[in-house]
């Protein structure tokens, strides 16, 4: 099997698996981190065919949906890579970037570095930003039945991965307890200068959101 007969089969596998993901995680989610990381390889000097793989399966199982297990997402993807034959080598590779490419808080210490998993994780946190990244705040938000705002709960800059996992502050909380520290945490020239664009628009939208709460706007 061909590499490209090898993305193929795991572009259709993983819009099976994401049919009925959460809208902020599903398929199209995993779609713009892919094109994303294409984008963002073409000016690093990476493996594309890890990036590849690694991009389409990064959210294959993500723990917020399996009530935190982080195992089930590298299992899940171990199990497809290797029906599809992919070299073992390849596989290892993937295997730690799905394990190392979330954001856990900010406060741990990340275990595994590449430069495959440094453009993943940007094209990932890009879409945690912008527009797009705003719309997937809240709309996790509301799937989890979170408050909008609640100015008596202050962010929380210093939680354990544990207590971010478990956290139930309101959504815009979310915006200082990560998104807009993502600007500072790109690795590579070309995240940095997207993410410098996409933070601005959601500093000025919350400046909006402020002005509209308390009547000035």
């Amino acid at each position: 099997m061909t590499q490209k007969e090898q993305i193929e089969k795991t572009i259709a596998f993983v819009k099976d698996t994401l049919v009925d993901a959460e809208g902020g995680h599903d398929w199209f989610h995993t779609l713009r981190v892919y094109n994303n990381s294409l984008l963002i390889s073409n000016k690093e000097d990476v493996d594309s065919f890890i990036v590849s793989l690694g991009a389409l399966l990064h959210d294959i199982a993500d723990s917020k949906f399996t009530n935190g297990d982080e195992t089930i997402g590298p299992k899940l993807a171990r199990e497809f890579l290797t029906s599809i034959q992919v070299e073992k080598n390849v596989m290892e590779h993937v295997i730690l970037i799905i394990e190392n490419i979330s954001y856990g808080g900010g406060n741990e210490t990340q275990k595994f570095k590449s430069p495959e998993l440094d453009v993943i994780q940007d094209a990932d946190r890009l879409d945690a930003l912008g527009a797009i990244g705003i719309a997937r705040t809240f709309n996790y938000g509301g799937f989890k039945n979170r408050a909008l705002y609640n100015p008596d709960i202050q962010p929380n800059l210093n939680m354990s991965k544990e207590e971010y996992k478990k956290s139930t502050a309101p959504t815009l909380n979310h915006f200082y307890e990560k998104l807009l520290l993502l600007k500072d945490r790109m690795n590579t020239k070309t995240g940095q200068q997207i993410a410098a664009n996409r933070h601005e628009f959601m500093v000025q939208y919350l400046e909006q959101f402020y002005a509209e709460w308390e009547g000035e706007k």
